[in-house]
């Protein structure tokens, strides 16, 4: 019988660089001032929930909801005293994201500024990556 053996080495890197970790959303400000007004009028609630759903024309689609508690599998963005939640099926697709809110004379809405998208539909509702 003979065992198999493994080997490791290990080495002293000096002058190595640290990189520091990509943030997997980040909010503008008008992004913040928007969910912390509507978590105003929701007491119970901690934040918000940012996740994706098969939809649309395209393939994704982001759902924005109220959250009362954060699930196990959940990764909290803190910024500026709001708590933004990402389900776990999203994590990857808004790896990088940014998040705002944009207001005009016909429309209010967050915005998802994501680098990984390949394709969006038409209407750009439902993206694909």
């Amino acid at each position: 019988m003979s065992a198999s053996m493994v080997r490791a080495t290990v080495r002293a890197v000096s002058r190595r660089k640290i990189l520091p970790t990509r943030a997997a959303l980040t909010l503008t400000p008008s992004a913040v001032n928007k969910i912390r007004t509507l978590l105003h009028d929701k007491p119970e609630c901690i934040g918000m929930k940012v996740g994706v759903r098969t939809r649309g024309c395209n393939g994704l689609t982001y759902t924005l909801d109220y959250t009362t508690a954060k699930d196990k599998s959940d990764e909290e963005v803190i910024q500026d005293g709001v708590r933004v939640f990402i389900e776990k099926k999203a994590q990857l697709t808004l790896l990088g994201t940014e998040m705002d809110f944009l207001e005009s004379k016909l429309s209010s809405e967050f915005v998802f500024n994501n680098p990984n998208i390949k394709g969006t539909c038409g209407c750009g509702e439902s993206f694909n990556i």
